[in-house]
């Protein structure tokens, strides 16, 4: 081979491998980047988990048995109630500890405990109210707290009452925890009142009574409010939070 010839395959050779090297040199760098990239954000996210998760247990950690929470409620009837109650608040339950973690013992569909977070999840904006018996270190003791969480069995499971009777075969959020604080300490958390007490004028709350009363609207009926119990003298409220 001539030389010239020689050279030439030389220098093509030269010229591919530095084309081969320029552009696996940009993948790799490439690879490295969106691995760097990657695990940024994979620490960003971390990061973010932990702080959610320390604000959480912070937040836990103000919580006590027998501490009654509120929310706004997203259901269907919310709206109703509030504008017949004249409250934003509109769901309620009462906060029990259990294996060591928090649980909002409920009046929903059916009767259950709700892990905190859950709950809080499931309210409008994630706004909750958190209110206790102002001397509870004093009437709140152990054996009425096993006498609260013993009670309160008998309503596990039990259906929603859409009709908010004052009877114990079914039960509302308000209704739940009013009986359970009468029943094992004797206090009447929220004073009772007739359904007729109620502003019962607007059209939302007109329809809702017709679609569950029909023309036999039970005015004379004990109902305890959410309000009510959110009112109560006998509370203080420990925590406000608005997400």
């Amino acid at each position: 081979m001539k030389p010239t010839k020689l050279l030439t395959l030389f220098i093509l050779l030269l010229l591919a491998s530095a084309i081969y090297f320029l552009i696996g040199g940009q993948e790799i760098r490439q690879f490295f980047r969106n691995s760097k990239q990657s695990k940024i954000t994979q620490q960003t996210a971390h990061h973010q988990e932990e702080i959610t998760k320390n604000s959480q247990d912070k937040i836990e950690k103000e919580f006590q048995n027998g501490d009654i929470i509120f929310q706004i409620s997203q259901s269907s009837q919310s709206k109703a109630i509030a504008l017949a109650t004249k409250s934003i608040y509109t769901h309620c339950g009462i906060i029990y500890e259990k294996d060591d973690n928090f649980f909002v013992y409920e009046a929903v569909q059916p009767v259950k405990l709700t892990p905190i977070r859950t709950w809080i999840k499931q309210g409008k904006d994630k706004h909750f109210v958190v209110k206790r018996l102002k001397n509870a270190d004093k009437i709140l003791t152990r054996e009425v707290l096993k006498n609260m969480k013993n009670y309160s069995k008998q309503f596990q499971d039990k259906n929603y009452d859409i009709y908010f009777s004052w009877s114990d075969d079914k039960i509302y959020c308000s209704e739940l925890i009013w009986k359970i604080y009468k029943e094992t300490t004797g206090l009447e958390i929220g004073k009772l009142q007739k359904l007729k007490d109620f502003d019962l004028t607007s059209p939302e709350v007109q329809q809702k009574m017709k679609e569950r009363y029909g023309n036999n609207i039970p005015l004379e009926e004990n109902v305890i409010s959410p309000i009510s119990m959110y009112e109560s003298d006998l509370l203080m409220t420990v925590k406000l939070d608005r997400r």
